[in-house]
C-alpha cells in the first residue's frame, strides 16, 4: 500500500499539493494528525437519522487504525452505536493548521482489559475510579476520511497566504491534503 502525490489546479485558484494515502500509511497519518490533536468532534446518528456531535478525548490511535476513547455506557453516544456503528470524527489542531476527518464503524465495551489500558487519571472527574461499572471503551475502526497539514509550519503558511491576498497572485498554500482509504 503507497500514496499518490498530485498538483490540483482549478480555475487558476492556488491550491495545495494532493497526497492520497492508503493502509499502513493512512494509519500512520490518522496517528501523526489525531493523537497531537487529542480532541475531535465524536459524531453519531439518532434512530431518526438526526446527527449528534460532542467533543471526545481521543486515548490512542493503534496499529490497525483504531481509535479508541472512554465513555459511559449510559451515554447518548454509546446508544446510538448500537443502533447505528457509522460515526464521524473531526479532529482539529488549529495551532498546526492540521486537519483530519475520519468516517469509521465504531463499537461499544466494558472490557476490563480495554477500560485498564486507557484509563486515565483525568476520567476521574467523570467516573468513580477505573471500576466504575458505567465505564465503556469505544472503539472506531477507520475506513476512509481526509486530512489537510502543513508543509512548512504556520508562519510560513500565513506568509504564503498573505502573499497571495495582497497580491493576487496564485500561490501554492503551504499545506498537503489527501484522502485516507484503509
Amino acid at each position: 500500500m503507497g500514496f499518490t502525490t498530485k498538483k490540483l489546479n482549478t480555475m487558476g485558484q492556488a491550491q495545495s499539493p494532493k497526497q492520497d494515502l492508503v493502509g499502513k500509511n493512512a494509519i500512520d497519518k490518522i496517528k501523526e494528525l489525531a493523537e497531537p490533536a487529542r480532541i475531535c468532534f465524536f459524531t453519531t446518528k439518532s434512530q431518526d437519522g438526526e446527527s449528534h456531535s460532542r467533543p471526545m478525548s481521543l486515548q490512542e490511535v493503534d496499529e490497525n487504525g483504531v481509535i479508541w476513547f472512554l465513555s459511559s455506557i449510559d451515554s447518548l453516544k454509546d446508544q446510538e452505536i448500537k443502533n447505528d456503528d457509522y460515526v464521524e470524527l473531526y479532529f482539529m489542531n488549529h495551532s498546526s493548521y492540521e486537519y483530519t476527518f475520519i468516517k469509521g464503524q465504531a463499537s461499544v465495551s466494558q472490557d476490563k482489559a480495554l477500560i485498564e489500558k486507557y484509563w486515565n487519571s483525568f476520567a476521574n472527574a467523570w467516573f468513580d475510579g477505573k471500576d466504575d461499572p458505567q465505564i465503556s471503551v469505544i472503539g472506531v475502526k477507520a475506513q476512509d476520511g481526509y486530512y489537510y497539514e502543513t508543509k512548512e509550519n504556520k508562519v510560513i503558511a500565513q506568509a504564503k497566504m498573505l502573499f497571495a491576498a495582497v497580491t493576487g497572485l496564485k500561490t501554492e498554500d503551504g499545506g498537503i491534503e489527501g484522502e485516507l482509504k484503509l
